[in-house]
C-alpha cells in the first residue's frame, strides 16, 4: 500500500496508534528506524516491540521511496528522448529541452558566481579582522 492511499484510510477519528503509524509512514524508513532506536534508548521494550512490527510488516525490507521515485523518475527521462511520431512535436519538444538545458546551465553558473562572490567576502572579512587585530597587537606592545 502506498503512503498515499495508507494515510488518506486512517480516518482522523482513529486512535492515537493509527495516526502515529500513518504519521511515520509519510515520513519513509528512517523514521521508523529512528523511532525503533529511541524506543530502544528509553524503554528496551519499546524498541523491540517496533523491531518485531517493522519485520512483520514488511517495513524493514521493503524498498525505499527515494528508490522508486528514482526509478520513475529515470523511467520518464528516457520517455522525453523516445520519439513521438509527430515530427512537429518531436522538434518542439527537442527545442524546449534545449532551452531548459541552457537555462539551467546558466542557473548553475550564476549560483557558482555567488559562491564565489561570498567566499571571496568572507576571505576579506577574514583579512581585514586578522589586519586590525595585527595592529592592536602592535599598539599594545608599543604602549607596554
Amino acid at each position: 500500500m502506498t503512503t498515499a492511499t495508507y494515510t488518506a484510510d486512517v480516518p482522523a477519528a482513529s486512535g492515537w496508534l493509527s495516526r502515529t503509524e500513518a504519521w511515520l509512514d509519510q515520513r519513509g524508513k528512517g523514521a521508523w528506524i529512528a523511532a525503533m532506536v529511541l524506543g530502544f534508548i528509553f524503554f528496551w521494550p519499546v524498541g523491540l516491540a517496533l523491531l518485531a512490527y517493522m519485520i512483520w510488516s514488511k517495513r524493514m525490507f521493503s524498498k525505499s521511496c527515494r528508490n522508486t521515485g528514482t526509478r520513475s523518475h529515470r523511467r520518464s527521462a528516457f520517455g522525453a528522448m523516445k520519439s513521438s511520431g509527430n515530427n512537429a512535436f518531436d522538434a518542439y519538444k527537442e527545442e524546449t529541452l534545449r532551452r531548459l538545458l541552457d537555462e539551467q546551465d546558466a542557473f548553475e553558473a550564476f549560483l557558482q558566481r555567488l559562491r564565489d562572490a561570498k567566499d571571496k567576502a568572507e576571505f576579506d572579512q577574514f583579512m581585514d579582522d586578522r589586519e586590525k587585530r595585527a595592529a592592536e597587537q602592535a599598539k599594545t606592545s608599543e604602549d607596554a
